[in-house]
């Protein structure tokens, strides 16, 4: 599919889903994308950490793509990057923070060389082909939080990226309305949209807030206080800093990730009175009523720093009871059982432990109905395409939009082709999309052979049944059975007996002159053995040796 005289919206991530933010706009035969993010497994990938999307569709026509414009620095719109970049063969564009966190993404993996990063400063202008950009700030819970301003031929677009109003943000400037509005009265064919908080009734709030409360519970407190949040979220860190100041603690940085953001930060002229760390064998041997220890994991991460110290499992950081943890985040859907985990082996160790469900210890960086209904009096665009949420919250997005009085609206989800213009905004088409998986440090396909035998394994178990053979095929030896996640430890012995009577039973009746026959038909009753005893159906294999 090759872009005629139209405007096209084409996502390949981000939409039916919170995460992996990847968008195509397509104009007069030319491609551009805006964000290029990945998600975190979760149980349906077993052995996997990062989910990656499916570039298929763009990297087929990638002589005809010109660039990927970034809109922020969070995971979900950056953290393909250092996996996916190389093969497009484009520039990136970012804000001097994004940038920074991308050279540190591609150093890492040796790609500093083969990925050009070409930094943009914040409301700055450039062009690709039909297509001008423009960066316009909205606060966001990391430092240059961007919407995208892009006109094209046919029309000008508003890509919201992920945002919030804030009055008090404590990194970077409040949004402007003025000059929102100046952008709508001079004629926006159509937003495009973040919808993650569509359904909360009241505005998300301000940092400012949450660096108040912080304080107050900070205040006159005995013994180690943790406090886990997003290593991203620099405006939490800058409060905490400043927290550790007044209450007299010295402040520990625990996770290579918060290293890294406090690094980058300081680097693009953020952070400036943030306190120097102390070293965790200092934090070991100190006092602990004089720590602020700020750690990862606060989504309950198995091998992030919180998940490490909850086990007893650090090197340096020990908790002990008359402590507090504070979990200055919101979990993210998915991640309960996993936080209740931490939370329970800190309650056990008599931890005190805070939430945002407690105490006013976060506030999100997304907006809710009243910050929604405020942009779209600004903007004022004729069509809303709501993006970055599940298809209950961009549906809930498109009723809001049209009792805000925008003339029409389309729901997209990952892969369809919307035509923006000319004429009426309408879906035309479908590509293919999906979702590959990094595998340790080999990326494959989500639906892949790899992933279907492991989820086969993961939910079945597996079942082996080896046969010696010798001279005319008679068996020399007794039949091994190996069983693996086979829910049978209760009566082991007895299953593997039966394995082996199924066994003989079949070279019985089958004979051994067509070996491929016998080990289908040993396969089929040793699995067939395994459902009547568990329900479970294993993923079965059989081994025919021959000897003598």
């Amino acid at each position: 599919m090759k872009p005629g005289d139209e405007l096209l919206f084409l996502p390949l991530g981000g939409s039916g889903e919170i995460g992996m933010n990847v968008n195509l706009y397509g104009c007069r035969g030319k491609w551009v994308m805006v964000d290029l993010g990945m998600t975190f497994a979760d149980q349906s990938t077993p052995g996997v950490e990062l989910v990656l999307p499916d570039l298929s569709f763009i990297e087929e026509r990638r002589e005809d793509l010109l660039g990927v414009v970034l809109t922020h620095g969070h995971e979900d719109h950056i953290g393909a990057v250092p996996y996916l970049a190389a093969e497009l063969g484009v520039p990136l564009y970012a804000t001097p923070f994004t940038a920074g966190l991308l050279r540190h993404k591609l150093a890492e993996e040796g790609l500093l060389g083969e990925v050009k990063v070409k930094t943009i400063p914040m409301q700055g202008s450039f062009e690709l082909g039909p297509f001008k950009f423009r960066y316009l700030h909205l606060c966001h819970s990391i430092p240059e939080g961007n919407a995208v301003l892009i006109d094209t031929p046919y029309g000008r677009v508003f890509h919201t990226g992920d945002w919030k109003l804030d009055e008090e943000p404590i990194i970077g400037e409040p949004s402007s309305p003025e000059l929102l509005t100046s952008i709508g009265d001079e004629g926006v064919l159509a937003l495009v949209g973040d919808s993650t908080n569509v359904f909360n009734t009241e505005a998300s709030g301000s940092e400012g807030g949450v660096r108040d409360s912080l304080l107050r519970l900070c205040q006159g407190r005995r013994g180690r206080i943790l406090v886990s949040t997003f290593a991203s979220n620099v405006a939490r860190l800058d409060t905490l800093g400043k927290v550790a100041n007044a209450t007299g603690r010295n402040v520990v940085l625990v996770g290579r990730s918060l290293d890294r953001m406090v690094k980058n930060a300081k680097e693009t002229g953020y952070l400036k009175d943030f306190p120097q760390p102390i070293s965790l064998e200092m934090a070991e041997q100190a006092n602990p009523s004089t720590l602020l220890i700020i750690a990862t994991g606060c989504q309950g991460e198995h091998q992030a720093a919180l998940s490490r110290i909850a086990r007893r499992e650090h090197s340096h950081i020990k908790l002990a009871e008359g402590d507090l943890v504070i979990f200055s985040s919101k979990s993210i859907p998915g991640n309960e059982l996993s936080i209740g985990m931490v939370m329970n082996q800190l309650a056990e160790q008599n931890i005190s432990i805070i939430t945002e469900k407690t105490a006013h210890v976060h506030v999100s960086g997304h907006p809710g109905q009243p910050e929604l209904k405020s942009m779209y009096g600004w903007i004022r665009p004729k069509v809303a395409v709501p993006v970055h949420g599940e298809l209950r919250h961009m549906k809930a997005h498109a009723e809001l939009a049209a009792r805000c009085g925008v003339e029409q609206a389309v729901v997209p989800t990952n892969g369809a082709v919307i035509r923006l213009a000319p004429g009426d905004a309408k879906i035309i088409g479908h590509e293919k999309v999906g979702r590959w998986v990094l595998d340790g440090d080999v990326i494959v396909p989500n639906d892949g052979m790899t992933m279907v035998q492991r989820r086969r394994l993961s939910y079945n178990g597996y079942l082996s049944a080896t046969v010696v053979l010798g001279k005319g095929g008679r068996l020399a030896a007794d039949p091994h059975i190996v069983v693996q996640g086979v829910p049978v430890e209760n009566e082991l012995d007895e299953f593997i007996e039966d394995c082996s009577d199924a066994v003989r039973a079949t070279i019985d009746q089958v004979g051994t002159s067509n070996e491929a026959r016998l080990s289908e038909q040993i396969r089929i009753a040793i699995r067939r053995l395994a459902r009547d005893y568990t329900a479970k159906r294993p993923v079965a294999e059989v081994h025919i040796l021959h000897v003598g």
